[in-house]
């Protein structure tokens, strides 16, 4: 080899993602203009990498969303045949009282349905557009746990699951948003709910460390595949790859979750060993 010139390719986060080399040149040393020629190359080169990468992003980010799309106008359309059943029951000439209740809950079921979706919608309009504003204030854990359990729990016991909650963080208090603090354990909890087969079991389990909180929320449900794993909090994803569509939802919950855990400076993390094995969701949150 008869000399050798090379140049790192750097991205626009400073970051290196290759290299180009020249060796072998026919005539003489390698000059201080050849080496401006090639960081002149390097840098083209680089652009056009990030500009291909960032392409390739925003097509799978248009795809997930028209999926996303297509999934909310499915979710919206539900509810409405069976409020349009219940009406045209309203409708028939001498309708006992019973009949009237029955269609009353139906209506009343898919309003409050709906009513979810939107809200749901109105959070990712919030996330994306780094809205959510948090009502902070010194809040014990144990109120929280007791909020979220309070309103999975007529879910989890509509599909037949066990539940215990496990461990204690008596005592222990973080400074955060109690609504969206119980926001975040209700998603969980619901998920787990939602993607454990019938009959299935869910834990709680609390522990405290020296300045921080720990709450997971386990299942021994469906799993979640490893290529999956890296992605679950990622808008739009749980949408496009839920496996379990018939529980309705628009699939954003763990995006959410990931958001406000985040702006209350802590974490999330998740851990499953493969579809069929269930999962666990790990919330740590710093006491006060």
């Amino acid at each position: 080899m008869r000399g050798w010139l090379a140049v790192p390719l750097i991205d626009r986060n400073g970051n290196n993602i290759g290299l180009i080399q020249a060796s072998d040149k026919l005539a003489g040393e390698f000059t201080a203009e050849d080496e401006a020629i090639l960081v002149q190359l390097a840098s083209i080169a680089a652009n056009g990498f990030e500009n291909a990468r960032l392409y390739t992003s925003l097509q799978e980010q248009d795809r997930r969303k028209d999926e996303f799309l297509a999934m909310l106008a499915h979710e919206l359309r539900n509810p409405l045949a069976p409020i349009s059943s219940a009406a045209d029951m309203l409708k028939v000439g001498g309708a006992d009282v019973e009949r009237v209740r029955r269609a009353s809950d139906v209506i009343g079921r898919q309003v409050r349905h709906m009513t979810s979706l939107v809200d749901d919608l109105l959070d990712v309009a919030r996330v994306t557009r780094g809205l959510i504003q948090l009502e902070t204030a010194v809040v014990d854990v144990m109120d929280i746990v007791a909020g979220a359990v309070e309103q999975s729990r007529p879910m989890i016991e509509a599909r037949d699951h066990a539940f215990a909650v496990h461990g204690t963080a008596a005592g222990a208090r973080v400074v955060g948003d109690s609504h969206r603090l119980v926001q975040v354990l209700v998603n969980l909890l619901n998920n787990a709910a939602k993607y454990t087969p019938r009959g299935g079991a869910i834990a709680l389990t609390l522990s405290r460390g020296s300045s921080t909180v720990t709450i997971d929320v386990r299942d021994n449900g469906i799993g979640l595949d490893a290529g999956l794993l890296p992605h679950v909090f990622d808008l739009f994803t749980q949408a496009e790859r839920s496996p379990d569509r018939a529980q309705g939802g628009l699939g954003i919950g763990l995006a959410l979750v990931k958001h406000i855990v985040t702006m209350h400076g802590g974490e999330v993390a998740v851990r499953s060993d493969g579809p069929g094995a269930g999962s666990v969701f790990t919330v740590t949150l710093n006491t006060v």
